[in-house]
C-alpha cells in the first residue's frame, strides 16, 4: 500500500507532487521519490525515511518540468532504503508501483539475460526494465508500457514517464487490483493511488478500472483497454472534505481498514503459494526441511489482538504440521524460566514489530538457542531486525487503533508458514495442500461477501448498544474469535465483554447470564456446530438474549436465536477469517452509537513500546 501522484500541465510538477504525497504519506512512510521531465530530461531524487527527508533533500533546488510522477512507499520487497525507494528508472524510463508483481523473479531472470542490470531489491525495477525492452523495439511508450503489462502477474497501479524526446510530455497509468485514479482540472491532469492527493486542485475524478491504462499529455486523457480499445468514462464529481477524502468516504479509518480486508489478505498470500503444485514460497523464512523437520515444538509469543492470532496459528500448525505448539502472552513469556532450546521454533507476531513484550521475549529466545521467525506487518522494524526469519504481512498501514486488517492478515500468514511446514516436513500431501490453497485463495472473495452482512450488524448494534456487559462463546478455531470479538468491543465502546470457549461455559461465565447479559454466539458448520446448539439452548433456558453468527442456510441455531447474522459458508479451518469480521462491525457500530472516539479510544496506543 503505497501512495503514488502524477502531474501533467502548467504549473511545476514538483510542487504539485509533493502537495499530492503530502495528503497520501499515510498510505506509505519508509521512503518517498519523485522524477521530473524536463526538455528531454529526466530529473529523479530519492530519499529514504519520511516525506520531510525528501523535501529537504529538494530544498537546494526542486527538479524543474511540467510533468512528473512521485511516490510515497510502504515497502514489500526490499527494505527501506534510498536505493528501493520509487520511481525506479532504467534506460531513461521511470516507474511507480503499489502492489506486488508475481512473477518478478522469473521477469528478473529473463531480463538479466538480455543485459539488464538491477540496482535495487524490489519486485518494481521489473517494470521500469521490462518497458525499456519493450522500447527498445521501437514501439512508443503508451504501446511499450501496454506490452509489459500484457506480462505481468499480479497486482500493480503504475504510473510511467519517460525522458525520451518524442514521449516526454506524456504520462501513463495503468492499474490492476490496486486503486488509481485519474483528475481532470483546468488544463492540467493528475493521476493518484487515493483521492485526497487531488482534492485541492480538482473535485472532477475518473476512477480506473481493472486492465484499464490511461495517457495524459497537455491536449487530455486518453483512457483505453491492454489491446489499445479506447473507454469512454465520465468524470465524477467529489464532495467529500479533505478529511473524508483520506478515509475514502468512510467515517473513520477503523471502518475503511474493516473493509480493506480482502484487499490485505489477497496482497498477504499473493505470489506465494502455487496452486498447481501445493507449494508455498516464503523467501525470508530460513528453514529448509531437515530444521524444520528437527523441531521438537513450537511456540507462539504475541500481544493483545495478535496473540488471539497466534490461538488460531496454533490450530493451523498443529493440524497441518503435527507440529505440538504452545502459546504464550509475551509479557509473561520471560518471566517463567520457558523451556525452550534449539530443537524449539519460536514465532513471535507484531504488527508494528515495536512491541516492548515481544521484542524482549524475542531476545530471551534467541539466546537459548531458538529459531525465530517474526510475523510482522512493517518492514525493518526492530523485530523484523531481531529474528531469524520473517512473514511479512501487507496490511498497509493500519491508522486505526484496534486492529482490524492487521488481524486477519496475521491469520494469512500463519496459515501460509503451517502449508510451508507441513509441506517441507512431509506431513502435507500434494492433493490436500493443492485443495487447502484452492480454499485459501477463495478466503478474500468470501470475506468481502461477508461484508455484505454490515447494514444486519447495525440495526443489531441500535437495539443492543445500551446493554453494559456481554458474553462471546466460540468453539474450536472460532473461539479465539470469541476473544478477539469481546476485546474489540472493549477497545472501542467502553462496554464490558468477556469472551470464552463455549465449552467452559458450565465452569462459571452461565452465572451471569440473564436478559441484562446478550450472548454472542459463532456457530459454523463444522463438528463442534451441535454443541454450540446446546450452549445456546442453556442460554435461552435462562432468559438469556443470543447474537448468533452462522452459516448460510442454518435453520436450527438461527431459529431459536434472537438476532441471527448468516456468513458464507467455508471449510472449518477458515471460519476464523469469515467469523471475524462481523464482531469487528458490531463493536463499530455500537462505539458509533454511544459517541465514543473510534479510532482513538482513550488510554490505547497503536504500538505498545514500553513494558
Amino acid at each position: 500500500m503505497c501512495g503514488i501522484v502524477g502531474y501533467i500541465g502548467k504549473r511545476n510538477a514538483a510542487d504539485m507532487i509533493f502537495d499530492g504525497l503530502r495528503k497520501l504519506e499515510y498510505r506509505g512512510y519508509d521512503s518517498a521519490g519523485i522524477a521530473v521531465a524536463n526538455k528531454g530530461r529526466l530529473s529523479v531524487l530519492r530519499s529514504e525515511g519520511k516525506l520531510r527527508r525528501l523535501e529537504k533533500k529538494a530544498e537546494s533546488g526542486l527538479p524543474a518540468g511540467n510533468a512528473g510522477i512521485g511516490h510515497t512507499r510502504w515497502a514489500t520487497h526490499g527494505r527501506p532504503s534510498e536505493i528501493n525507494a520509487h520511481p525506479h528508472v532504467a534506460k531513461g524510463i521511470a516507474v511507480v508501483h503499489n502492489g506486488i508483481i508475481e512473477n518478478y523473479i522469473q521477469l528478473k531472470e529473463k531480463l538479466q539475460k538480455e543485459g539488464a542490470v538491477f540496482k535495487s531489491e524490489t519486485d518494481t525495477e521489473v517494470i521500469s526494465h521490462l518497458i525499456a525492452s519493450e522500447s527498445a523495439k521501437g514501439l512508443t511508450l503508451e504501446e511499450a508500457v501496454r506490452e509489459a503489462l500484457k506480462q505481468l502477474k499480479g497486482s500493480y497501479a503504475i504510473a510511467v514517464i519517460s525522458e525520451s524526446g518524442r514521449d516526454r510530455e506524456q504520462i501513463i497509468g495503468a492499474r490492476n487490483e490496486s486503486p488509481l485514479i485519474l483528475g481532470i482540472g483546468s488544463g492540467e491532469y493528475f493521476l493518484a493511488s487515493d483521492i485526497p492527493a487531488v482534492l485541492a486542485h480538482t473535485r472532477e475524478i475518473v476512477f480506473l478500472d481493472d486492465h484499464e491504462m490511461v495517457v495524459l499529455d497537455r491536449q487530455g486523457a486518453k483512457i483505453t483497454n491492454l489491446d489499445g480499445e479506447e473507454v469512454r468514462k465520465k468524470p465524477k464529481h467529489i464532495q467529500w472534505s479533505a478529511a473524508m477524502a483520506e478515509k475514502e468516504g468512510y467515517r473513520h479509518f477503523m471502518l475503511k481498514e474493516i473493509f480493506e480486508q480482502p484487499r490485505a489478505i489477497a496482497d498477504t498470500i499473493r505470489g506465494r503459494i502455487m496452486e498447481e503444485t501445493g507449494d508455498v514460497a516464503l523467501e525470508d523464512v530460513r528453514l529448509d526441511a531437515d530444521a524444520i523437520k528437527k523441531i521438537r515444538r513450537c511456540c507462539i509469543i504475541a500481544c493483545g489482538t495478535s496473540w488471539h492470532a497466534a490461538l488460531i496459528g496454533k490450530f493451523y500448525i498443529e493440524e497441518i504440521c503435527r507440529i505440538p505448539v504452545d502459546v504464550d502472552i509475551a509479557s509473561e513469556f520471560r518471566y517463567r524460566n520457558p523451556v525452550i532450546d534449539r530443537h524449539s521454533l519460536v514465532i513471535a507476531i507484531s504488527q508494528s514489530g515495536e512491541t516492548a513484550d515481544t521484542l524482549a521475549a524475542v531476545k530471551e529466545s534467541r539466546k537459548r538457542g531458538s529459531h525465530v521467525i517474526a510475523v510482522c506487518n512493517v518492514m525493518e522494524s526492530s523485530l523484523a531486525r531481531e529474528a531469524d526469519s520473517i512473514i511479512y504481512t501487507h496490511a498497509g498501514p493500519e491508522i486505526g487503533v484496534a486492529s482490524t486488517k492487521a488481524f486477519t492478515s496475521q491469520l494469512a500468514a500463519l496459515l501460509l508458514f503451517a502449508l510451508y511446514a507441513g509441506r517441507k516436513t512431509g506431513k502435507l500431501s500434494t492433493r490436500k495442500s493443492i485443495q487447502l490453497i484452492k480454499e485459501l485463495v477463495a478466503v478474500p472473495g468470501l470475506v468481502k461477501k461477508t461484508l455484505d452482512c454490515a447494514a444486519v450488524i447495525e440495526g443489531i448494534a441500535a437495539r443492543y448498544a445500551h446493554y453494559r456487559d456481554f458474553l462471546y462463546l466460540g468453539r474450536g478455531a472460532c473461539f479465539p474469535v470469541a476473544y478477539e470479538g469481546a476485546l474489540k468491543l472493549k477497545e472501542i465502546s467502553y462496554i464490558h465483554a468477556e469472551g470464552y470457549p463455549a465449552g467452559e461455559m458450565k465452569h462459571g461465565p452461565i452465572a451471569l447470564i440473564d436478559e441484562d447479559v446478550p450472548v454472542v454466539i459463532l456457530a459454523p458448520d463444522d463438528a463442534s456446530y451441535k454443541k454450540v446448539m446446546g450452549n445456546v439452548q442453556e442460554v435461552k433456558a435462562r432468559g438469556g438474549r443470543v447474537i448468533a453468527f452462522v452459516a448460510e442456510g442454518d435453520i436450527e441455531i438461527s431459529g431459536l436465536s434472537d438476532e441471527t447474522v448468516f456468513l458464507p459458508r467455508s471449510a472449518p479451518l477458515f471460519a476464523p477469517f469469515i467469523f471475524t469480521v462481523p464482531l469487528q462491525l458490531l463493536a463499530y457500530h455500537i462505539a458509533v452509537i454511544k459517541g465514543t472516539d473510534v479510532d482513538q479510544p482513550r488510554n490505547l496506543a497503536k504500538s505498545v513500546t514500553v513494558e
